[in-house]
């Protein structure tokens, strides 16, 4: 198994985002396990609990299955990102996470670098699983702390103990050389001062990266049903503002600045496969409910699966895929996502890529009214990207320059 996976005891040097690796091919492989043993209050991810066993062998095939089939529309492509996300991925058996990776070994070729994440709960029970997926050709996992404070993680409704999670940090930095994990801020009752000393000893247990989150009311979930209800107090812009800076300050003054605008990284610890994303390449988005962008012929494709699990496994089955949305893109819409993605990143955009893609060029007026105010800026020629001081209104900015 480990040779058709490139070398999975390989440790690659990654270059830094900001090293002009935009314009390298890149595929991104992406497989959604969709079960989780508890659902989160703010969490609306496609992720199902289900109390009795999860038939993960026949899981296993229908995985084998529609990485055939997507490999048939993508041929030639080398996979450089593998991300098994969810859900909660460490609920698989090392085996099923080592069959699925040899399943798209089988179907693609990988690149010796390839990096490949997998998700985990920071329990002590699932952190006993990390050097079966070592073995089985993981070498970046990212851990869902999400609080370092036991009351917290209880109104969070996570499962672990900040004790337990710090745990679980301690054993992925013994067995694999990159890993993150995840904090939420801004959280009900949450100071600076609070934050502050929470992010401090976050820095102090990573390795190069994290990925810090504002709490977002999400339609649909127990968090927004409390928020609508009056019981679920957020901070106020002013003051999640104020939490932003100070994420800003800590983690750059530690080495860690953003990359993006909730990823922070020491050069050349970015996670390379959600620069996939940002940067605009290709993804295969594999099971239940996961999405992907494709170029077939020439054109942009957006697919989706279908997200009931039960379902998925039944249109595999009978089909040999569980796609349910799979459409073109205008220019107009590939060219709005690019922008979309990739002023995300520190980095910003390749201005002539966006008008290669859109058939015609960003607004030069609406550039230089963003610049006058101090949202964006051209470093270089070819290049825009979002100032420090227009992140914290990312949305506002993208949607004066798609107008």
């Amino acid at each position: 198994m480990a040779d058709r996976l490139g070398e999975r005891t390989h440790t690659p040097p990654y270059p830094h985002a900001g090293e002009g690796r935009e314009g390298d091919p890149a595929f991104g492989v992406y497989v959604h396990w969709p079960f989780c043993r508890s659902k989160c209050p703010y969490c609306d991810f496609n992720s199902h609990v289900r109390h009795g066993l999860v038939d993960q062998p026949r899981f296993v095939r229908a995985f084998t299955a529609e990485i055939a089939a997507t490999a048939a529309r993508t041929p030639g492509r080398t996979v450089s990102t593998i991300f098994l996300g969810g859900g909660t991925p460490s609920l698989m058996e090392p085996a099923t996470v080592a069959a699925i990776l040899d399943a798209v070994a089988n179907s693609w070729h990988v690149a010796k670098d390839v990096e490949v994440t997998l998700e985990a709960n920071p329990t002590s029970v699932e952190a006993e699983r990390f050097a079966g997926y070592r073995a089985a050709g993981v070498n970046r996992v990212s851990l869902g702390v999400q609080a370092l404070d036991d009351a917290a993680l209880t109104a969070l409704g996570r499962t672990h103990t900040a004790r337990e999670a710090l745990g679980a940090v301690a054993i992925a930095r013994r067995i694999f050389q990159r890993y993150s994990f995840d904090l939420i801020y801004a959280r009900p009752g949450q100071t600076a001062a609070e934050w502050r000393a929470e992010l401090m000893n976050a820095l102090s247990q990573a390795a190069g990266h994290l990925s810090l989150y504002q709490l977002t009311i999400e339609p649909g979930t127990p968090f927004a049903a409390l928020h609508a209800a009056g019981r679920l107090a957020t901070p106020d812009a002013d003051h999640a503002r104020n939490l932003y800076d100070v994420t800003q300050e800590v983690c750059a003054a530690a080495g860690l600045p953003a990359y993006e605008v909730s990823n922070h990284a020491r050069p050349g610890a970015e996670c390379r496969h959600n620069l996939v994303y940002w940067r605009g390449h290709e993804y295969a988005g594999l099971g239940p409910g996961a999405h992907g962008r494709l170029d077939i012929d020439g054109v942009r494709r957006a697919t989706a699966t279908e997200r009931s699990p039960e379902a998925w496994l039944g249109l595999v089955e009978s089909q040999g895929h569980g796609l349910v949305t799979d459409e073109p893109l205008s220019r107009a819409e590939a060219a709005d996502e690019y922008l979309l993605m990739g002023l995300r990143l520190a980095e910003g955009i390749d201005l002539d890529r966006f008008e290669m893609l859109a058939g015609h060029p960003l607004s030069a007026d609406q550039i230089a009214y963003l610049t006058r105010h101090g949202l964006v800026e051209t470093p270089h020629a070819g290049r825009l990207r979002v100032t420090t001081a227009g992140f914290p209104v990312l949305d506002a900015v993208v949607a004066d320059l798609a107008a």
